[in-house]
């Protein structure tokens, strides 16, 4: 594999950044409160899912 000089290197790198599309202040605040509703939407899932297993535990504890 070739060696690239730190110049070229440098230069790669600003035309790669040249690329970078950054999202608009509008799509990253829709982002944002899409992933808030969704981790809210799973805390309380999750939530209730443990509550059930641990209820099924505890009842299972007490046939012993």
């Amino acid at each position: 594999m070739a060696k690239t000089s730190p110049s070229e290197f440098a230069r790669q790198v600003r035309t790669e950044a040249s690329k970078v599309v950054w999202p608009s202040r509008q799509e990253t605040v829709t982002t944002a409160i899409f992933v808030a509703i969704m981790m809210a939407l799973l805390a309380v899932f999750f939530l209730g899912v443990d509550t059930i297993f641990g209820k099924i535990v505890a009842w299972l504890l007490t046939l012993v």
